[in-house]
């Protein structure tokens, strides 16, 4: 098994569906979540920061096909609904990307360039 690595994606939210896509993520479909957990991905939060439109996602990945958990997810039922509709809320940072699960990513990686993780420091 890999070591868990820590994953961060962004995408634009359209600015009309701010408010909507807010409230929609305060109800998760539970078999979305069952898909993520099925597949691990914990530790999950999206942040939204307004001015850019970004949302910016981070998750936790436990498992050691990253992958094929990924194409898995991808082909659930109802993570697939749950994309129809998220889906036309946001905007794709990557040239013909059409939604989520297809060939081309609908989300950006972001590569990480610091980590701390705590503990005491000496002076």
């Amino acid at each position: 098994m890999e070591q868990a690595k820590r994953i961060c994606q962004i995408i634009k939210l359209k600015p009309e569906f701010a408010e909507e896509y807010k409230r929609l993520h305060a109800n998760v479909w539970p078999g979305v979540l069952a898909a993520l957990g099925k597949h691990h991905i914990s530790d999950y939060s999206i942040s939204h920061h307004p001015p850019l439109q970004l949302l910016i996602a981070t998750f936790k990945y436990t498992g050691d096909d990253y992958e094929k958990d990924m194409k898995t997810i991808g082909e659930d039922e109802e993570t697939r609904k749950w994309w129809e509709i998220t889906d036309r809320m946001q905007e794709s940072f990557n040239d013909g990307a059409t939604g989520s699960g297809k060939e081309i990513p609908w989300w950006t990686d972001v590569d990480e360039v610091f980590r701390f993780e705590g503990g005491s420091t000496i002076l």
